[in-house]
């Protein structure tokens, strides 16, 4: 029988007694915290026991911050239904862009609860509609985000110089791949301790779904490399160019990294005046486009590099005089003229449609996640999988509409998830505003239609599924592409993240002489008809669970 956590603030039987989600709670409330947690483990309760903690010793108010609207969204309801506060569900409410900021002011002032995206409560705070100060508790959602001038970081920098009581709770799966990354993170902030799990350590094990990672290789057609020849012919030809000025130092197949040092060479030849630097600056972005564009023919295929093409036309028509001379040049009007008669030529489609299918026709009532980068890339899918019978695929992309391709609202998202959860559809095709967050539950298996080089992306995408049980994630890999490096470097820069969290939190040494029986004295758990107190309850889960990995 389930163990429940009760507390004043807290619904009766809404929060499971997790005893590793009870220690991060101590931990929580015992110093300003980035808690990084494996996706699908439960940030979230965590968060609701901060809030509900807060309120009932501070009072005040609690903020949470999202990045999107579909999360707020999202918050908002888990919020409702999770918290007990003064003025019941009214009392608790969301503010997006959407609201006029005038009606966002009266909200704040009516409400005890307020979940947000940053740039409201970042413009709000800054003409004075809404203050601050009696903000208790700041709960930032994927607080990976609060770096440079993102609009999560500001409202921390806000927060920190204007709130009286102050407490901040920072949760992410993935803080960044370096020490400078964790760092400002957690300096934005003003985070004073890290408190990091993984899933397999035997706290977390039982919780954690089974997750299959299988690497798909996929053969790239001739077709497609042919298209791609031109391209690669003249992309040699300039890297040549350069080489034999002095600005690109590498061999072998050329990369971005390599050719973001050659830009940073050419600058500095710029800067002492050097005058043929100037002509290859010119090379080196027409070079870093072919670079693009090969890639999006092997490793996506036609309606990739389509998007790319049209994408670059807009910025010609923009005024950027190097993406017209690219687009005039003979080499890209012919393929411009044969990709857009062409049909989907690259496998991949297939591959995503016959993954599709073999999971549905395994277990019909499972969910599937398509992750895609391009929005053409996920309209081609969602049209094929329309043809597939038993698959009815929905896409979800996000708000901003480009030419050829709709957004989609706030309203719209949140329905079409909702649909997915009821199971009125059964295969959600997303671009990256899929990743963050939102609970998508019983996504039985993903597909990466390419492999992503971001830590962060790739570890937001990976926990879309196995969230309620065991799952799988297909990455598909073009054959002798650029697609096989960026699964390496993904797998790498999850190591180095690992490393720079360890790092941090050893040079922050101790946050604080809190006590975590003294933090979790007002919870309690009720295991059948026994209630007892929460940090015995934590204590008894590690002499119970520890044998369990040896």
């Amino acid at each position: 029988m389930a163990a429940y956590v009760e507390h004043p603030r807290l619904a009766k039987e809404h929060v499971e007694a997790r005893g590793y989600q009870l220690e991060a709670v101590a931990d929580c409330l015992g110093a300003p915290t980035l808690l990084v947690l494996p996706t699908a483990l439960g940030k979230t309760p965590i968060e609701w026991m901060v809030i509900a903690d807060r309120l009932e010793v501070h009072g005040g108010r609690a903020l949470m911050i999202a990045p999107t609207n579909a999360l707020v969204a999202q918050h908002l309801d888990d919020l409702k239904e999770a918290l007990v506060v003064e003025g019941g569900a009214d009392a608790i409410v969301s503010m997006t862009g959407s609201i006029d900021w005038r009606r966002r002011a009266k909200r704040w002032d009516s409400a005890l609860v307020i979940v947000a995206t940053p740039q409201v409560i970042r413009n709000d705070v800054q003409r004075g509609s809404i203050s601050l100060a009696d903000v208790s508790v700041l709960i930032v959602d994927e607080a990976h985000h609060a770096t440079g001038n993102h609009a999560s970081a500001e409202v921390g920098d806000l927060y920190l110089q204007f709130a009286e009581n102050q407490l901040v709770l920072g949760a992410t799966a993935s803080p960044g791949a370096t020490v400078e990354q964790v760092e400002e993170v957690c300096r934005r902030l003003g985070l004073r301790r890290i408190h990091t799990r993984k899933a397999d350590e035997s706290m977390l094990a039982p919780y954690a779904a089974g997750l299959q990672v299988k690497e798909v290789l996929v053969e790239v057609p001739a077709a497609l490399r042919e298209m791609a020849a031109p391209l690669q012919n003249w992309l040699n030809t300039l890297v040549d160019q350069l080489r034999r000025l002095g600005y690109h130092v590498q061999t072998g197949r050329v990369t971005t990294g390599q050719l973001n040092g050659t830009r940073e060479r050419i600058q500095r030849a710029i800067s002492k005046g050097e005058g043929l630097a100037y002509n290859a600056a010119r090379q080196a972005a027409q070079a870093q486009r072919l670079l693009n564009l090969i890639g999006y023919l092997l490793c996506q295929g036609i309606a990739a590099s389509r998007e790319y093409l049209d994408r670059m036309e807009l910025s010609s028509e923009a005024g950027d005089k190097g993406a017209k001379a690219f687009l005039n040049d003979g080499r890209i009007i012919e393929l411009r003229r044969l990709i857009a008669k062409s049909p989907e030529l690259h496998r991949k489609v297939g591959k995503t449609l016959e993954l599709v299918v073999e999971q549905l026709e395994a277990e019909p009532t499972s969910r599937v996640i398509v992750f895609a980068h391009f929005r053409d890339t996920v309209d081609e899918i969602v049209r094929r999988l329309e043809e597939c019978d038993g698959v009815e695929p929905v896409r979800f992309v996000g708000q901003a509409s480009r030419e050829g391709s709709g957004g989609m609202s706030q309203k719209e998202q949140i329905e079409q998830l909702q649909r997915f959860r009821d199971g009125d559809c059964n295969v959600l095709v997303a671009t990256s505003v899929g990743e963050e967050g939102l609970d998508v539950p019983r996504a039985d298996r993903v597909i990466f239609y390419e492999p992503v080089g971001s830590e962060i992306r790739t570890i937001q995408r990976r926990g879309r599924t196995g969230r309620h049980r065991a799952g799988t994630v297909h990455i598909l890999i073009a054959r002798d592409t650029r697609d096989e490096g960026a699964r390496a470097s993904a797998l790498a820069r999850e190591q180095k993240m690992h490393y720079a969290i360890r790092k941090v939190r050893r040079k922050q040494g101790l946050a604080g002489s809190d006590v975590p029986a003294e933090s979790l004295k007002r919870f309690r758990v009720r295991e059948e008809d026994v209630l007892g107190s929460a940090f015995g309850f934590t204590e008894r889960e590690r002499v119970r669970l520890a044998p369990e990995l040896g």
